[in-house]
Formats: structure tokens, C-alpha cells, sequence
């Protein structure tokens, strides 16, 4: 198993959105938010006074997974185990294969095709468990897309969990098929599919939306169709005004436009809302600053950037470049 291929497939799996495993609203809010620290303190008080609550089980280990904390995704692994073994449930399935997803990111060539199979294993599990749980059967099917075929990697398999739902979950049908049709470059399918999802109260079903548009959204940047990624974003700002990955995109294409100012506006109010701790924004922020000519700002937002503990490395490596060129 290549260390170039699976890492790619379990990167996506880490990025999913999380649908309402955590049955306390207030929980699901935070995690929704990125608020991993509210979360992980509300969860480990309650672990401290209820040592086999699951629900706690599962937050600490989303947390851990949100933060990136390797000490913390092995400390979670006892807990899920135990609920998995003793009180077989979705959630504690699907929380343990992220636990396993995340590790496998930075494990070893050795111990990447073991957790690989674990990370399998579980959402396996959490499927059968329980097929409504979209986030189970997003996560199975990102695997079987993205893994190479002799890691498990199927794309029939991909398919049938698509087909699987079609009746009883008409939205996520077409969200998986999305999915399917972004594996395949089939951008105008998935558009179609996206377009044609009616998310109602569903609050999964809207989040996977926001973010399968977003996704889209860069699609759409990387190949240079800025008009076309401006408009996903712009209707993203207006359909989701509490969340950042309206006005982050937004930001990245007005730069990309030649538009600095406004690029700093839409990523300075994307810093403000929610998710806004799992994006780069401040590097983001800090290369509109620079075309601006504002260094001063720009230091401090790079600054804020490179302190970030849950910062993607290459984001990472270009800000620190950014920051030397501006000392």
C-alpha cells in the first residue's frame, strides 16, 4: 500500500462533516462549529461522572479527530472499543473508524494498511448497524473511491450504497451520486445532482450539501472558471450566513479576480462565523493583505495562522515563506 494513495483516501474521510451523532444539541452545535474545546470539556466532564456514557465516548473522540491530537485519538480508542464490543451502536462504529482514519494519515507504511482495514472495519459496521446514518455511508463510500483496489477500494461498492438508499432517502441518494460524479471529473452531473438536492429540516442532509457545493466551488477554481466558482459561493453566503465557507471561497476567488479589498471584507467576516476554525482563513487573509499592501496586517494574520495547531501543512509552509519575505 502506497503512502501517496491512502492518505489521500482517509484525508477525506477526516474532513466530513459531522451529522447528529451527538444527541445533546448543544454538543452537535459546537461540533458543528469546530468548537472542539467546548466540546471536549463538556464531554470529559461528563466521562469523569459517567465512565461508560457513549455519547461522551464519541464527542472526546470527534474532538480529538477535529484537533488532530494524537495523544487524544489513542486515549479514545478504549471507550469506542468498549461500546462497540459490549453496546454495539452506529455512532460509536463511526466515531472509532475516524479515531483509525486520522491515525492512519501520519502512521507508518507499516501500520497504515492495519488501521486502513480498521477504518474499513468500522464504517463497515456503523452501515449495517444502522443505513440511515448518512455520515457512515458517506464515509464508506469516500473509502471505496478514493483507496486503492488492493486496500479495499471499490467503486461498484461505491455505487451500491448510492443505489441502496435511493427509495427510503431520496437527498442522499443524490448526494452520493454527487460524490460519484466529482470522483469521476463529471463536474456538470454533479452540479445537476447538487442543484436538485431539497435538504427541507434535514439537518444532515443540509450540511453535506454546504459542503459538497464547497468542494465544487474549488473544483471549479482550480480550473480557472472563476465566474463559475464565484457564483457557488455567493449563493453559498446567502443560504448559510452563520457558517464561513460561503464567504472563505468568496474571498479566495476575489483575490484570484484581482480584487484584494474585497477579499479581505469576505475573509475578514468569514473569521467571524462558524467553521471558521477548521479553514486557513488567516493565511488566506494574509496573502490578500499582501496584494493589498497592508504588511503589518498581513504579519499579524500570518502570525495568527502558523500558531494554528490544526493547520494543514501546506497551508503552513507557504504562510511561514509569506512571513519570512514580509520580515
Amino acid at each position: 500500500m502506497t503512502r501517496r494513495l491512502l492518505p489521500l483516501a482517509l484525508a477525506l474521510l477526516a474532513s466530513s462533516a459531522g451529522a447528529d451523532l451527538l444527541k445533546d444539541p448543544q454538543w452537535q452545535a459546537w461540533l458543528d462549529a469546530g468548537k472542539s474545546a467546548d466540546l471536549a470539556r463538556a464531554a470529559q466532564a461528563r466521562s469523569k461522572a459517567q465512565p461508560d456514557d457513549d455519547q461522551a465516548a464519541v464527542a472526546l473522540a470527534l474532538a480529538a479527530v477535529d484537533d488532530n491530537d494524537a495523544g487524544r485519538l489513542e486515549a479514545a480508542v478504549p471507550a469506542l472499543q468498549a461500546c462497540v464490543d459490549k453496546r454495539p451502536q452506529a455512532a460509536c462504529s463511526y466515531a472509532l473508524g475516524r479515531v483509525y482514519g486520522q491515525q492512519a494519515m501520519t502512521a507508518s507504511v507499516f501500520k497504515m494498511p492495519g488501521l486502513a482495514s480498521k477504518t474499513k472495519e468500522q464504517f463497515v459496521r456503523a452501515v449495517e448497524l444502522d443505513p440511515g446514518l448518512y455520515e457512515a455511508r458517506v464515509g464508506l463510500t469516500q473509502f471505496y473511491l478514493m483507496a486503492p483496489g488492493f486496500a479495499g477500494g471499490s467503486v461498484a461498492k461505491a455505487k451500491e450504497l448510492a443505489t441502496e438508499v435511493q427509495a427510503r432517502q431520496p437527498e442522499q441518494a443524490r448526494l452520493l451520486r454527487a460524490l460519484l460524479a466529482m470522483n469521476d471529473k463529471d463536474w456538470t452531473t454533479a452540479e445537476r445532482e447538487l442543484g436538485a438536492v431539497k435538504p427541507a429540516d434535514d439537518r444532515t442532509v443540509a450540511r453535506e450539501l454546504r459542503g459538497n457545493w464547497s468542494r465544487l466551488g474549488f473544483e471549479f477554481m482550480e480550473q480557472k472558471n472563476l465566474p463559475k466558482a464565484r457564483g457557488i459561493f455567493e449563493a453559498l453566503q446567502r443560504d448559510y450566513p452563520t457558517h464561513a465557507a460561503g464567504p472563505y471561497g468568496l474571498g479566495r476567488v476575489l483575490l484570484e479576480q484581482g480584487q484584494p479589498d474585497d477579499a479581505v471584507k469576505a475573509l475578514e467576516r468569514a473569521r467571524t462565523l462558524d467553521g471558521a476554525d477548521r479553514l486557513p482563513i488567516d493565511h488566506r487573509l494574509g496573502q490578500a493583505l499582501i496584494a493589498k499592501g497592508d504588511k503589518a496586517g498581513a504579519r499579524a494574520a500570518l502570525e495568527r495562522f502558523v500558531q494554528n495547531k490544526r493547520a494543514n501543512p501546506r497551508n503552513l509552509d507557504d504562510a511561514r515563506k509569506l512571513l519570512a519575505g514580509l520580515a
